[in-house]
């Protein structure tokens, strides 16, 4: 990709991107901290992979506007193999996770995104929303000996007070201006009352010290056994799993905001392409970040050059800007995420109870709660999917019917209606009777389909009983695809296909 491409997308402010690019950057801060703490690892590890994450992902990722960095969901998944086999360990599980996206992106697997359904992604997104929401009550607590303890007294009250003033602000100056985000001024207006008055509140730098030189090039220093790989691998397929479907479903996100389209598989390259490099310079590996991706366009970014601002500001900071932006508040980042959390939820979602099956409307209570309960974001899309799969293929199983009939010759016909696949078998074989029925029976597919070896068994089964009672049982009108099928399962069925002109069927016996 030239230099000039990242210009050429239509529809995009060079200013709104550069502002956009400082809000998301200041907003990357204190995520990447909480997560590499989380993580078990130093903080400049989360800070390193928002920085190298963000900046590769924006320039080769499938989906400009959309934030890459360090996440919780990875965070939640490398904390056992730090604690058991320490950090260089997971370098080496965030290289082999890359190299594992990376396939999967060559392989064009970003298209099964397609099969996740609406219900699910409602869940994901307000199992995400709380999931933010809740995680800025952290910023609630203060030391208190070696525990946390909730805040109380004036330091609660100014918490409060600043943070129901950066949302107030956020909330207010678009319906003044929008020639700078609502998000970056409400940091700076808080920022400056703190550090104006000198308030005494929770800052950046009670987290963490973000000062830290470049990035460099480290070898994970790891036996390299297969001992080492039996180790690394459970941890770089959850990971992988994990980062890409956080990182599709934010895209899907994004393209519905922007009303546009992203590149599914280009995001997987992306994506791997990011932590395969991020492993090689300290980082904790990550994904796409709904948070601030959605802090991004909603501050005008939509060009990739949002992604990079953001990337190489946050290197700035670290570098020379440490002091400067450890001073901020956290209750002015805190107010941001909060906005975020609120605008994340998708409230439609609310209305449509009673007015969907009651199983979409299960789908998205469960992927909601095991999102906010689990924090496994694989885990309740996964169940998601596999609950909504069941439900249409208990639905569709219903769908089988046949409508009978005799000719003029006496042969009776069986014209079937709906999917013959696993879950209608046993209705499909209950439509027949062969014992009743004439020497010569024709089945026709014209409006069914045989979709898989169950449907194929059934076929058999059914043949089965009208040769017990000596009679012919003929498929008729079926599709190319299910000749095929039939063709080759040809060792365990034995039915004529009868010629039809009209479907170029040619006339075959499978035996």
């Amino acid at each position: 990709m030239s230099p000039l491409s990242l210009f050429r997308q239509k529809d995009f402010n060079l200013k709104n991107e550069f502002l956009s690019g400082l809000t998301v950057a200041l907003a990357l801060i204190p995520e990447a901290v909480a997560f590499s703490i989380i993580a078990g690892v130093p903080p400049l590890s989360g800070l390193y992979a928002a920085f190298t994450i963000g900046l590769i992902a924006s320039i080769a990722g499938g989906r400009p506007g959309m934030i890459s960095g360090a996440t919780g969901a990875i965070a939640v998944v490398v904390a056992p193999l730090v604690a058991l086999h320490g950090f260089e360990y997971l370098l080496a599980a965030v290289v082999l996770m890359g190299i594992l996206q990376l396939f999967a992106g060559v392989l064009r697997l970003g298209k099964f995104i397609r099969l996740v359904p609406r219900p699910v992604m409602f869940g994901f997104v307000n199992g995400l929303a709380i999931v933010i929401f809740m995680a800025q009550f952290e910023q609630f607590k203060v030391k208190s000996g070696q525990d946390l303890a909730w805040m109380t007294g004036a330091p609660l009250y100014t918490m409060l007070g600043l943070v129901s003033l950066t949302m107030l602000i956020i909330w207010q100056v678009p319906k003044l201006s929008k020639a700078i985000p609502a998000s970056l001024v409400g940091i700076f207006v808080v920022s400056a009352i703190v550090i104006g008055l000198d308030l005494d509140t929770t800052t950046v730098g009670d987290l963490a010290s973000i000062s830290g030189s470049l990035p460099s090039f480290h070898f994970p220093t790891v036996p390299m056994t297969l001992e080492t790989l039996w180790i690394i691998l459970p941890y770089s397929i959850v990971m992988a799993g994990v980062g890409l479907i956080e990182s599709l479903l934010t895209l899907s996100l994004i393209d519905e905001i922007t009303e546009t389209r992203g590149r599914g598989n280009k995001e997987c390259v992306g994506q791997g392409l990011a932590n395969l490099v991020t492993g090689f310079f300290g980082g904790m590996g990550g994904c796409a970040m709904i948070g601030q991706s959605l802090i991004n366009i909603d501050s005008g970014g939509r060009n990739r050059i949002s992604g990079i601002v953001a990337a190489l500001t946050l290197l700035i900071f670290i570098l020379f800007g440490a002091p400067i932006v450890e001073k901020l508040p956290m209750a002015a980042l805190v107010g941001v995420m909060f906005i975020v959390a609120i605008g994340t939820f998708e409230w439609a979602s609310l209305k449509v109870f009673g007015k969907i099956p009651l199983s979409d409307s299960l789908v998205i209570v469960v992927v909601t709660l095991i999102t906010v309960v689990f924090h496994n974001l694989a885990l309740a899309v996964l169940a998601g999917v596999i609950f909504s799969a069941l439900v249409f293929a208990w639905e569709n199983s219903k769908m089988i019917r046949a409508r009978k009939r005799v000719d003029e010759e006496g042969a009776k016909h069986y014209e079937i209606y709906g999917p013959l696949f696993f879950g209608s078998t046993t209705a499909f074989n209950e439509k027949f009777s062969p014992a009743e029925d004439p020497s010569v029976v024709y089945v026709d597919f014209a409006e069914s389909r045989i979709v898989d070896h169950s449907a194929i068994d059934a076929l058999n089964s059914l043949t089965d009983r009208y040769d017990k009672h000596g009679k012919k049982l003929h498929l008729k009108h079926l599709s190319s695809d299910c000749r095929k099928l039939l063709a080759n399962s040809n060792a365990i069925i034995d039915v004529n296909i009868m010629e039809d002109p009209k479907y170029k069927i040619v006339s075959d016996q499978l035996s």
